[in-house]
């Protein structure tokens, strides 16, 4: 009689719990390590992009200085009713001498941008204020809507959000809107400085006084006159004349988003329009340590606040572009002498581009 013989046990083809669980965590760890370099990869492109707007915008300004002989002034004020068409009449002409302002250096600056059709559809013997230049919703605004397109090259992709301003609220404040109108506006994260400003002055061994000998500022309030490259005495290498005030119209502090306190002249920053001249600004020295006051003196400057100082969500510092058409990252850990150094165009200092 042969051997009677039991069949053999199955053969196993998946996985046990224990195995399934050690290699989640194999994977977990995986990511864990990889994730980071992914995020910095991410944010390398980032800054690689919003370099290249800023040596766009350095490119433009020489093509201004090529075709004028003058960099454009960080606003340009008509002085009397006279200088501007007047059919139609502007209604808001005498209103303040706000009201008399055309477009800031970023709008002068559309036509070595690619960004020519934009600037064409607006009257520039005219105001910014002004039924001609004022696209819908604005009341009786005559511009096309194309007028308040986004222009790519002023946003930095690192700054969160894309949405437009809505200078709404303020026009209402100023009884030039309905109570709760909107009117959306396309901002910018790069801005020109027109100088320091005393609380930054006062830390650096300056006058305790604002000064305004930026690379596009002016001390003229009126005619807010232009400037010449031979008037850089400081070098264009070493003169700054972008760099970024990125996030508005939110209101960050040292990398966070501040609450709203209900005062919508608080809680919403201002000077956010490309078009607009007060996105110059002079910087401030900041103490950094109170977000229910960000505005409080000390003498930190960068990625503090961004309502009038360098800012961005780049870690470790800001991208700007000197007037040679350079670009570079400037550290939030800058010496503040050099950082007042750079900003002046003829402050006669011994600085070189690096900090």
């Amino acid at each position: 009689m042969g051997r009677s013989t039991s069949p053999l046990p199955p053969r196993r083809t998946g996985f046990t719990l224990v195995e399934l669980l050690v290699v989640i965590a194999i994977i977990g760890v995986m990511v864990g390590l990889l994730l980071p370099a992914v995020q910095s990869a991410r944010e390398a492109a980032r800054r690689m992009s919003c370099s290249n707007n800023l040596k766009q915008l350095g490119l433009a300004l020489h093509n201004h200085e090529g075709t004028y002989k003058y960099v454009p002034a960080w606003g340009k004020q008509y002085l009397n009713p006279a200088e501007a068409p007047v059919n139609p009449p502007n209604p808001y002409f005498a209103l303040t001498a706000d009201a008399r302002n055309g477009f800031g250096v970023l709008g002068q600056l559309l036509p070595y941008l690619e960004g020519n059709t934009i600037h064409q559809l607006f009257d520039h013997k005219r105001p910014l204020l002004d039924l001609v230049n004022l696209p819908p919703p604005w009341p009786g605004g005559l511009n096309r809507p194309e007028a308040m397109a986004t222009v790519a090259t002023f946003i930095c992709p690192s700054t969160p959000g894309t949405s437009p301003s809505d200078y709404g609220p303020y026009f209402s404040l100023a009884g030039l809107l309905p109570s709760g109108a909107t009117f959306p506006m396309p901002r910018t994260d790069y801005v020109p400085l027109r100088g320091l400003h005393s609380s930054l002055a006062v830390c650096v061994g300056l006058p305790p006084t604002t000064t305004h000998n930026a690379m596009l500022g002016s001390a003229d309030t009126i005619t807010k006159r232009t400037v010449k490259f031979a008037e850089v005495i400081d070098g264009l290498s070493n003169t700054l004349c972008f760099l970024e005030i990125a996030g508005k119209q939110s209101r960050y502090f040292l990398g966070k988003a501040l609450p709203p306190t209900g005062n919508v002249s608080v809680d919403t920053l201002l000077n956010s329009f490309y078009g607009d001249w007060n996105i110059a600004r002079h910087a401030r020295g900041l103490a950094g340590s109170n977000p229910a006051n960000p505005n409080l003196a000390g003498c930190s400057i960068i990625n503090v606040y961004n309502s009038d100082n360098p800012y961005s969500f780049h870690p470790g510092g800001i991208m700007a572009v000197s007037g040679d058409g350079s670009t570079s990252f400037v550290s939030a850990s800058i010496d503040g002498r050099i950082f007042a150094a750079r900003v002046s165009r003829d402050g006669g200092e011994a600085v070189s581009n690096a900090d």
